[in-house]
């Protein structure tokens, strides 16, 4: 399909029109045939001469060729455009914050990993995680992990893959032995001050109880929910444990609970991956198709067809002119005598 970018320039084509409309026409001095005996040719013949200049017609090839450029030109300068068939692309419409506890308590040997062998809680974790990832195609996804500090891992990122991978470097400790719940909370808080989603989730995991946030995380849920940010909590490992590996249950389900989200809890490695297969089906893929169709500057097209009419046209001039020559030559080699 063909479009031009600027179509009032087609008006341009009137304009040889308008220029022979108003302005003279051309006229030009040549040395003319002066005859003596003009007054009584006129006498004879009962003819005056009049006054005025004869206007020169062109042939019929050029009255047709130079209007057939002229569009040609006019129609370049428009700018036409070739529309390509529409290209369609998914555009993520969600972002999806991952908050991961690295704290001391994460190395315990209580889980296992996917081969059935007894493994830390952090390896069971980062591998449920992985697979939980792998399906947020259209998501931006960002990563945040915490201990005694949190920290941003991955900002929000459609390349799933280099999260993937990022998450899969997590060990224990490397953000410090304690917990900070609600700093993640605040500082992912941040991250989405930044974001022009309209759907902004948060999932955190954790395993102990908050020993080190500056700020409380039912505050932060609070300020998180005033900003439309939905957190979902996962809990993992023994519920009735106690001192600092133990379990701050009621704080997770207030959180939860506070920003419309829900709260899980994991004792094994099956529990967790029923959770994040339920989170799955509860943040279902999100995205928006965006479909455009591209446009191709074709101005070349044109000015190619007036160029190979204006050669064609020139080409045929010189063939006729050079026949009407070589006839020319025939005639007067036959009328001069031998």
């Amino acid at each position: 399909m063909i479009t031009l970018a600027y179509p009032w320039v087609l008006l341009l084509l009137l304009l040889p029109l308008v220029v022979r409309w108003w302005l003279p026409a051309h006229r030009e001095s040549r040395p003319s045939l002066h005859v003596p005996f003009l007054d009584r040719l006129s006498q004879l013949t009962g003819q005056r001469a009049g006054t005025g200049a004869s206007v020169l017609e062109g042939v019929l090839g050029r009255k047709l060729v130079m209007p057939f450029l002229w569009i040609c030109l006019v129609l370049a300068v428009a700018r036409p455009q070739w529309i390509e068939p529409p290209v369609s692309r998914s555009k993520p419409m969600r972002d999806l914050l991952v908050a991961v506890d690295l704290s001391g308590s994460m190395e315990t040997q209580d889980f296992t990993d996917a081969s059935g062998k007894t493994s830390d809680r952090l390896t069971a974790v980062k591998q449920v995680l992985d697979g939980f990832l792998a399906k947020r195609e259209g998501d931006r996804v960002g990563l945040i992990f915490f201990g005694t500090a949190a920290f941003v891992q991955a900002p929000f990122t459609e390349d799933l893959a280099v999260c993937r991978q990022l998450l899969g470097e997590a060990q224990v400790k490397m953000a410090g032995p304690q917990t900070a719940f609600g700093d993640a909370i605040g500082l992912g808080i941040t991250m989405f001050d930044r974001s022009e989603m309209k759907q902004k989730v948060m999932i955190v995991l954790t395993d102990g109880n908050d020993t080190a946030s500056q700020v409380p995380p039912p505050k932060a849920a609070e300020i998180a929910k005033g900003k439309g940010i939905v957190i979902h909590t996962v809990s993992v490992g023994d519920p009735t444990a106690a001192g600092e590996q133990a379990l701050d249950v009621p704080t997770l389900q207030t959180v939860a609970k506070e920003t419309g989200g829900v709260y899980s809890a994991a004792s094994d490695r099956k529990q967790l991956e029923e959770i994040y297969g339920k989170l799955d089906a509860l943040e279902t893929h999100a995205a928006e198709t965006v479909s455009r169709r591209p446009k191709r500057d074709v101005h070349y097209w044109p000015l190619g067809i007036g160029a190979g009419a204006a050669l064609v046209y020139f080409a045929v001039l010189l063939a006729w002119r050079a026949m009407q020559s070589r006839e020319q030559r025939a005639v007067a080699g036959k009328e001069v005598p031998v």
